[in-house]
């Protein structure tokens, strides 16, 4: 996403941007689309569903 194109959907969204905003917004969207797309080729076929696990009842390993 270039600057200019994070001007005009933030604007299309209702939320306009100062002019100097706009550079940080499109490299924030760029950043966001790279985990995205990552997260989209893992295989989570294996892992359970989050309804699965209960919170706060994690085992913590120190080593970690």
């Amino acid at each position: 996403m270039t600057p200019p194109e994070a001007a005009l959907w933030s604007a299309r969204a209702g939320l306009p941007l100062t002019d100097g905003r706009h550079a940080a917004v499109a490299a924030t969207a760029h950043h966001i689309h790279t985990v995205v797309s990552v997260l989209r080729e893992l295989d989570f076929g294996d892992v359970p569903p989050a309804a699965a696990y209960r919170a706060g009842e994690e085992k913590h390993d120190a080593a970690v």
